[in-house]
């Protein structure tokens, strides 16, 4: 009796085995038959881009002429009259030197022509004398020349004497710094006790006469650029406070660090309110040219080569497409090829996506990709 009963237990404990296996087996066929997971993806539908843009470049007012007023002379700095910010005219003294050695050196180039002025009257008069002589017959024509050439000698030392006390003279005016135009103090170099260099930077002058917009411009949107562009300038803190200007100047060289061209606008009548070293914006309408324009999340990159994925709404699958960029601009792509107007592409989600896989469309254009598909 008990063999039975365990002979009984072993068949029903075989038959329990048998019974997981094929359930397991029939769920591992139900998951290897069920479909791919249908992916939500954002996108948006494709849009002809506009002829002509707006660029949006952020920049400074500085000076249209502006000068780092230095000495010409070396010396210790005893005085420094003005500062950051002051208004000058032209020929106010901004600083001073101390004069004694240029007034040493003057002293002793006054000493020089009143010597070389007596040696020229000795050797005029030695030369009158030899000459009335050899009209007489009393001297030799050695004599005489060498009387001559002591007179122009003397002379030549008078002219060297002369041109060193022009020298020295000028050295004592070159210890007072004038301004050479009227304008406004943006920066000093030096303080008063200080020995400075002849050509070092003293006060920089913001010249009166005009203002300029300079902004740093990559060489993308310098191509693009019209002729001649009119740029409308404006506070960055303040749009209501606006200028127009012209292109006055453009680097010929980029910065070797940003890769930027700098390039001067000159700003008409510009506004009181546009100070020196005020931030402002400048917009130009630049050409656009023929081409699609997509967001530039919507790039990727197949076969080294860009492309988008283009989702077929009669079918909700999508596609990669190989498309040729006309140019980048910082939120969207201009496609020169590749794309049509209406098509609808992808524009997040593009990491997780295989060729054919089924979608789910997010977005104000996945009602317009409905329509058109029902259509």
């Amino acid at each position: 009796m008990l063999k039975r009963i365990s002979g009984n237990r072993s068949c029903s404990g075989l038959g329990l085995a048998l019974a997981m296996a094929l359930l397991a087996a029939g769920c591992s066929q139900e998951e290897a038959d069920a479909p791919p997971p249908v992916r939500p993806v954002r996108v948006t539908t494709v849009e002809e881009a506009p002829a002509s843009q707006s660029v949006s470049i952020s920049g400074t007012v500085q000076a249209q002429d502006e000068a780092s007023l230095a000495f010409r002379i070396g010396g210790r700095m005893i005085e420094r009259l003005v500062n950051v910010g002051d208004q000058l005219k032209a020929g106010q003294v901004v600083a001073r030197l101390d004069p004694q050695n240029a007034l040493n050196t003057l002293r002793s180039a006054q000493a020089a022509v009143t010597a070389a002025e007596g040696r020229l009257v000795q050797a005029s008069n030695h030369y009158d004398r030899q000459e009335r002589l050899l009209q007489s017959g009393f001297t030799t024509r050695a004599i005489y020349d060498e009387a001559r050439q002591g007179r122009l000698a003397a002379q030549a030392q008078l002219d060297d004497a002369q041109a060193q006390l022009k020298t020295a003279e000028d050295n004592v005016g070159y210890t007072e710094l004038k301004a050479d135009a009227p304008g406004v103090v943006t920066a000093r170099g030096a303080e008063p006790g200080e020995v400075v260099q002849a050509g070092q930077m003293i006060v920089q002058l913001a010249r009166q006469g005009g203002r300029d917009a300079v902004f740093d411009v990559s060489a993308q949107v310098l191509r693009q650029v019209p002729a001649d562009p009119a740029i409308a300038v404006a506070l960055a803190d303040d749009a209501a406070v606006t200028a127009v200007g012209r292109v006055r100047e453009v680097a010929p060289q980029a910065d070797p660090v940003t890769r930027t061209f700098r390039v001067r606008v000159g700003l008409d009548n510009p506004p009181e309110a546009m100070r020196l070293g005020s931030a402002v914006t400048g917009r130009v309408e630049i050409e656009s040219g023929v081409g699609m324009e997509v967001p530039a999340s919507a790039l990727t990159a197949t076969n080294g080569r860009p492309a988008v994925w283009v989702v077929d709404p009669s079918t909700a699958t999508v596609a990669l497409r190989n498309v040729e960029v006309a140019r980048f601009n910082p939120a969207t792509v201009i496609v020169a090829s590749g794309l049509a107007v209406g098509d609808v592409v992808v524009t997040a989600g593009v990491q997780a996506l295989h060729p054919g896989q089924k979608v789910r469309l997010l977005g104000a254009a996945a009602a317009s990709a409905s329509e058109a598909s029902g259509s």
